[in-house]
């Protein structure tokens, strides 16, 4: 795609293009060295790329081709996801410094995505409706034509593969705009997604900064619906200008998620949970359990396991097959990372583990910080209120479960929760009063791509994953046939 000299080209219409006059840097988060330059795309790029997708969403070849005959193309994208598994994976640990084996684990996933929805495309049928007539009512569904695909640093794979791939089942030709942190695996993908059949214009990949060539591509008058995943602020701007223009937007945003623990739980499994929750990909998880809440009786107890565990996390190089915790995505985002930590000790938190960068040698040049653990904080503190965004855990005691459900559904987030505890008649009173929109019960960050997912509050609106996720890239029609002789010739 490009020289050694040249920065790395974006894709449109089946065309990789380069923009010399405007690029940037992706930085390797493990080592603090460049990795290559990308090219930026500028808003005639962005035009050029929405039209492509216009005329490639309108030609028949796309818009009549048969859900069997689309899922078949599906089908390859995900074969060739396989294919290229190693070189996805090698892409995202390099630019986002997750460890290997998770970077292996989101590429199988994203394969699992396309495959998944390459059979909701060819089996998901519409609705007849009772009639109140004599006339025979139907439901259809019909793309919105060109979507723009707006997605995260933290997952791109999986982020990616949940946005793509209901999007292209329902019918719709895409715009990717990935992270300038990871831009990478898209470019991939869309390599990928050619080389499986998709006509060109189908899936354009524009490389470029958020401020302006996302926000180029959401102002577009061509773009017809944006789905986006990302920080709550970002959301709500996105979400202000579809407002204007009067587009749909999916919106999956921030996350402050309550981790319950009730002394009548198995508290060892809680903590290999609690450890993954928080800690997996440096705790840059839109889901991870970032304020845990232990009842009081189980406190102690619980605090004292906790430490040992997250002690004896290994932190070290993403292809180190020992390490169990990379570096943070970013410079910038460890910065900020220890703004919060500094933040905590300031408003009276002890810190019981971590807090700091670690000191072996090895590591110095990266952006690694150590998993965290801090008490003496209340729910009131900038730490448990705010999204960190990191491996930062605030530990939080509870009486009983009115106290829980109050400090527990007191943030202006609501992504997901989770439950420990024996008794299945307090979980299911739990889970139907926290105010998030995913509950797991007796286990943590359990995922499926066929179980609907969003959030409430400032988490953001509409639902990714599941037949509801491809129909969330369709808008409904009503059909009426009257079934009256007089009216026919």
């Amino acid at each position: 795609m490009s020289s050694e000299n040249t920065p790395r080209g974006f894709l449109i219409n089946g065309k990789w293009i380069t923009n010399s006059q405007d690029s940037f840097e992706s930085v390797n988060p493990a080592t603090g060295k460049v990795n290559y330059r990308l090219s930026s795309a500028s808003q005639e790029h962005v035009d050029a790329a929405v039209q492509s997708s216009a005329a490639a969403a309108a030609d028949p070849a796309w818009r009549d081709m048969l859900p069997h005959a689309r899922a078949q193309i599906l089908h390859r994208i995900a074969a060739g996801i396989i294919e290229r598994a190693d070189d996805l994976a090698r892409l995202q640990m390099t630019e986002n410094g997750k460890v290997w084996a998770e970077c292996k684990a989101q590429a199988a996933s994203a394969a699992a995505t396309f495959r998944y929805y390459a059979g909701v495309c060819e089996t998901l049928g519409a609705e007849i409706t009772p009639s109140r007539g004599n006339y025979l009512s139907m439901t259809a569904y019909e793309p919105y034509g060109v979507v723009a695909a707006i997605t995260p640093w933290n997952s791109p794979l999986t982020m990616e593969a949940q946005k793509l791939a209901p999007a292209l089942a329902a019918g719709n030709a895409v715009i990717l705009k990935p992270s300038e942190v990871t831009p990478s695996p898209a470019l991939l993908l869309g390599e990928i997604a050619l080389e499986a059949g998709l006509p060109p214009g189908i899936l354009n990949v524009l490389t470029g900064l958020g401020a302006t060539t996302g926000k180029w591509l959401v102002e577009h008058p061509g773009v017809n619906m944006v789905s986006f995943t990302g920080g709550t602020a970002t959301g709500r701007a996105i979400g202000v200008t579809a407002a204007q223009r009067l587009i749909p937007a999916a919106l999956e945003l921030g996350g402050k998620s309550p981790h319950i623990v009730f002394d009548d739980a198995n508290l060892e499994a809680a903590v290999e949970n609690i450890m993954g929750g928080i800690f997996e990909g440096s705790g840059q998880s839109c889901v991870a359990g970032s304020r845990l809440f232990v009842q009081r009786s189980a406190y102690d107890r619980l605090v004292s396991l906790l430490v040992e565990r997250a002690g004896r996390i290994k932190v070290g190089l993403p292809d180190d097959p020992a390490s169990e915790m990379g570096p943070m995505a970013s410079f910038t985002q460890r910065d900020r990372v220890e703004k919060y930590v500094a933040s905590a000790a300031a408003e009276g938190g002890k810190i019981l583990l971590g807090g700091k960068r670690p000191e072996a040698a090895g590591l110095a040049d990266g952006a690694f910080f150590l998993p965290t653990i801090i008490a003496g904080l209340d729910n009131r503190a900038t730490c448990a209120r705010e999204e960190i965004f990191g491996p930062v855990l605030c530990v939080l005691p509870f009486e009983d479960e009115t106290d829980l459900i109050a400090q527990a559904n007191d943030s202006s987030y609501g992504l997901a929760s989770g439950i420990w505890t024996s008794s299945y008649q307090r979980a299911w009173r739990v889970a139907r009063a926290l105010q998030t929109g995913l509950v797991w019960i007796n286990t943590y960050k359990q995922l499926s791509i066929s179980t609907p997912f969003g959030g409430f509050k400032e988490s953001g609106m509409g639902r990714e994953k599941g037949v509801t996720g491809m129909r969330l890239y369709q808008q409904s029609k009503g059909i009426y046939w009257s079934m009256d002789p007089r009216n026919m010739p």
